[in-house]
C-alpha cells in the first residue's frame, strides 16, 4: 500500500549548480536510470551536517571534484521543494519521506575538465557534460521540473 504523502516529511537536502566559466552548467546523465535523464549533483543532508557542507561533500561524492576547485557564488534564499511521484513513493529512502526539502548552491568551476571525476566510490552518474540552462531545465525527469525552474530563475544571471 502506498503511504499518503501528506503524513510524510520532506528528507533535508542539497544541490549544486556547478558552472564552467563560460556559464555552462554540469550535468550528469544518472547511472541509475534507463532513460537518458541528466542532473545536477545533489543528496541528502546527513544528521547535524550544516547544509553548504554537506553541498561540498555530495560534489565530491558525485563528480570527483573538491573545494580547491570551486568558488561559491550564491545559495537559494529559502528551501525548494519536490514531490516524488506516486511509483517511487514509499520505494526510494526506505519509504521516509514524501520528496525533499533543498537548499541549493552555486559554485564555479575553477579546475580543468580533468578534475571532474565520476568514477567515484559509489557512482551516481555514467557520462557528464557541460550544457546550457536552458537544456538543464529540458533534460530533467518531470517530477523536478518546477524545482530546477526555480533553481535556475534563482541563479539566471551567472548561467548561460
Amino acid at each position: 500500500m502506498t503511504p499518503d504523502p501528506q503524513a510524510l516529511p520532506y528528507r533535508p537536502g542539497v544541490g549544486i549548480v556547478l558552472i564552467n566559466p563560460a556559464g555552462l552548467i554540469f550535468a550528469g546523465q544518472r547511472i541509475d536510470s534507463p532513460s537518458p535523464a541528466w542532473q545536477m549533483p545533489q543528496g541528502g543532508i546527513d544528521e547535524g551536517e550544516k547544509p553548504r557542507k554537506a553541498a561540498l561533500r555530495e560534489l565530491v561524492e558525485e563528480t570527483g571534484v573538491t573545494k580547491d576547485k570551486v568558488e561559491f557564488l550564491e545559495k537559494t534564499k529559502g528551501w525548494v521543494t519536490y514531490d516524488l511521484p506516486p511509483e517511487l513513493l514509499g520505494k526510494v529512502w526506505g519509504g521516509k519521506f514524501r520528496g525533499q526539502r533543498q537548499k541549493w548552491f552555486l559554485y564555479r568551476f575553477t579546475g580543468a575538465d580533468s578534475d571532474v571525476k565520476i568514477a567515484t566510490e559509489h557512482p551516481e552518474f555514467s557520462s557528464w557534460k557541460w550544457i546550457a540552462a536552458d537544456e538543464m531545465l529540458a533534460s530533467i525527469v518531470p517530477f523536478k521540473r518546477a524545482l530546477y525552474d526555480r533553481v535556475v530563475a534563482a541563479f539566471r544571471p551567472w548561467l548561460a
